[in-house]
């Protein structure tokens, strides 16, 4: 089969279109026949190598996995002989842990949920990583009318963030650039922020949840923007090719103990598809996709995404989807 197979860190061009072998299923997966598969900001990290103290999870001089990837949609192809919810045919998406930028992946079936009903495969694949990431950032720590914030709103995580918070209730003020205020507009968010006219920091308002997805500033004036009990909720930030935003997060967790705001990093743990699957088919989710690009081009894409600053997301479309 065809896949992308990256064995050193580096440059987007690591990445290589070639031939290899079929994977091989165990009892418990699913194998899956890929439709598309859509890129976020760890595939650039993972095929750069940097920060570098994530290397001792991905490997330390080369990448343990050749084929990236992690959001997929696609059909099932075959099943092992312990799986119970899936048969052959079966239209499906799932956030796997490695390998899904290939023509066949397989699956663990505790990963899988059948595809929303009113999404392509295109769509649907743009959902599990960013869409769980902002609905785990938010889980808990929402009521109907707070005031939230995301910083980085026409991201992959933030495009689906400012959807999330509508649909709890909340009133949502999204920051972006110019180009991309009508997009966040769009997708319900009650205010708009050019970050490039109007530094949010600086402003009279404050906000009960502030959602950083970009990391543009410093921990003192993000605090000062929330009421005196608000949530910040933190993703990213500068620090650096070893550390990355880890330097950022752990100040925050030593400081969070001491103030009556809490401060917290954004993990994504678990499978909530099942829980995405209904809010997207109630009309409450819509993914967001910038652009999309042939398989062989994923090289060319993830350097879109890294370098140009995609918004929404970046889907590889990979089999097309057969009529019926």
């Amino acid at each position: 089969m065809k896949a992308i197979v990256h064995d050193r860190y580096g440059s987007p061009d690591v990445m290589e279109f070639r031939d290899i072998e079929m994977p091989v299923m165990t009892d418990d997966d699913v194998l899956v026949r890929v439709h598309a598969v859509s890129l976020n900001r760890g595939d650039w990290i993972v095929s750069s190598g940097s920060p570098y103290v994530l290397r001792l999870v991905f490997g330390l001089r080369r990448p343990k996995h050749l084929v990236p990837g992690r959001d997929v949609a696609g059909r099932v192809e075959a099943v092992g002989a312990k799986v119970t919810r899936f048969r052959p045919g079966d239209e499906v998406y799932a956030e796997n842990a490695f390998g899904t930028l290939a023509e066949y992946t397989c699956v663990p079936e505790r990963l899988l949920e059948t595809k929303p009903a009113n999404l392509t495969f295109e769509q649907a694949a743009a959902v599990p990583v960013a869409a769980t990431t902002a609905l785990q950032a938010f889980r808990g720590r929402l009521r109907p009318g707070h005031e939230v914030l995301v910083n980085g709103a026409s991201g992959g995580v933030g495009t689906f963030a400012v959807q999330i918070a509508k649909a709890a209730g909340a009133r949502v003020t999204g920051v972006c650039s110019t180009r991309n205020t009508g997009l966040i507009r769009s997708l319900g968010a009650d205010d708009v922020i050019d970050y490039t006219k109007d530094d949010f920091t600086r402003g009279e308002r404050r906000y009960d949840v502030i959602l950083d997805l970009v990391g543009n500033h410093p921990l003192s004036a993000l605090r000062r923007t929330l009421t005196p009990t608000g949530t910040l909720l933190l993703s990213s930030g500068e620090g650096g090719r070893w550390f990355g935003p880890m330097r950022r997060i752990l100040r925050a967790l030593a400081i969070s103990p001491f103030v009556r705001q809490s401060l917290r990093p954004v993990s994504a743990s678990g499978n909530h598809l099942a829980e995405l699957k209904d809010l997207i088919e109630a009309g409450k989710i819509t993914p967001a996709i910038d652009r999309t690009y042939p398989l062989s081009q994923t090289a060319e894409a993830l350097r879109y995404l890294g370098v140009e600053h995609a918004r929404a997301k970046v889907v590889i479309t990979v089999h097309a989807a057969e009529a019926g």
